[in-house]
């Protein structure tokens, strides 16, 4: 199959199984097709994983863009032969004891959970999570680090260290912070009455730290703040262009969250929810677990101009070769890193909480 010259183009889908069907190499190679995201469902094993991934990367150049959730705890998406990866707020209690080694194992964290995934073709990991545990989102809950922001930005400086000597950028979500409101924004609008002064003396310290480090990405928030503007944050101009982009200086990718989640219905049909997500600001559009609804989407949305869209995909992409990192996390070295986070620990109740961005 001859691969086709094209850049990437605005819209992340995803796919059904553990190989592309003709009817998902044709989806992904259309021109507004800018990446993939792979969920639970798309993992048999390791050299299925690799062979789907590669089959992606082989459709075109420059190669689509490989995402997943796998952020540690509740949120890894691929397990047999992975690390199994703590939940963040263990690293901020880790904190609490010992701050060195809470960084260092924030840091080995990060390697570890890039390098396993460069090692399979894949590109990025939406993490880390920047949202402040206020105890009251259980969405949220034990994947935030910590409820103080001073210590969330340590540990997610950390933890990019780690992810950029694994290959690969990061992902900070849920912009301007998710943790202070109970609803989960997958099935319900969730409302966070605070003012602009409130959430910049709280929940926007880490994203503000972040983007000053080099933060790769952000993912911004279904939730509204209407003590700063009416609409959620991922489709709000103020949100994104004056305050990510304008105050906290952010020259990343804004990828919106998922368009098919109750956070986003407001904003009318899925080709109006994904105009509207670019016209606030987003780079890239996430249109998962409905193929139909993407397939709307790459029929009828009309893409504003976004002339530095080639460039910040570019910079999201996994760096090192792929046989290289699979020769990497097979060395004494990485065992040893291994070693640590998996002496960790997993909680017994780290899958308690909702289900996070699977197809029901």
């Amino acid at each position: 199959m001859q691969t086709l010259s094209l850049q990437r183009g605005p819209v992340m889908v995803d796919v059904a199984g553990f190989r592309l069907s003709e009817a998902e190499r044709t989806r992904l190679s259309h021109p507004l097709v800018g990446g993939v995201i792979l969920f639970r469902r798309n993992f048999q094993n390791i050299e299925q994983l690799k062979a789907l991934t590669a089959d992606i990367r082989s459709l075109r150049s420059p190669a689509l863009l490989i995402a997943v959730d796998h952020e540690g705890g509740r949120v890894q998406r691929f397990l047999e032969g992975f690390t199994r990866l703590p939940p963040m707020n263990v690293l901020g209690e880790l904190w609490q004891q010992n701050e060195a080694a809470a960084r260092a194992a924030a840091e080995d964290v990060g390697v570890v959970l890039a390098a396993e995934l460069r090692a399979c073709g894949i590109d990025l990991s939406f993490t880390p999570v920047l949202d402040l545990d206020w105890g009251r989102c259980a969405v949220i809950g034990n994947r935030a680090f910590h409820r103080d922001p001073h210590i969330v930005s340590e540990l997610a400086l950390a933890l990019q260290r780690g992810l950029q000597q694994g290959g690969m950028s990061t992902c900070g979500k849920h912009f301007p912070g998710h943790g202070f409101v109970s609803g989960d924004s997958h099935f319900v609008m969730p409302q966070d009455d605070r003012s602009l002064s409130e959430l910049e003396a709280d929940d926007l310290i880490p994203f503000a730290r972040m983007a000053a480090a080099g933060m790769g990405s952000v993912m911004p928030a279904h939730v509204v703040y209407p003590a700063v503007d009416q609409r959620p944050a991922g489709f709000s101009p103020v949100w994104l262009q004056d305050i990510l982009r304008g105050q906290l200086a952010f020259d990343g990718v804004i990828f919106s969250d998922d368009l098919g989640m109750e956070g986003a219905a407001g904003a009318g049909s899925f080709v109006e929810r994904a105009e509207a997500a670019l016209a606030a600001g987003c780079d890239m559009v996430l249109v998962c677990n409905q193929p139909e609804r993407a397939d709307e989407v790459l029929a009828g949305l009309h893409v504003p101009p976004l002339p530095k869209l080639a460039e910040r995909l570019q910079r999201m992409a996994g760096s090192g070769d792929i046989d290289r990192w699979q020769q990497a996390i097979g060395s004494a070295d990485f065992a040893e890193r291994q070693g640590r986070v998996q002496a960790l620990g997993i909680p017994q109740n780290v899958l308690q909480g909702p289900a996070v961005g699977e197809a029901s």
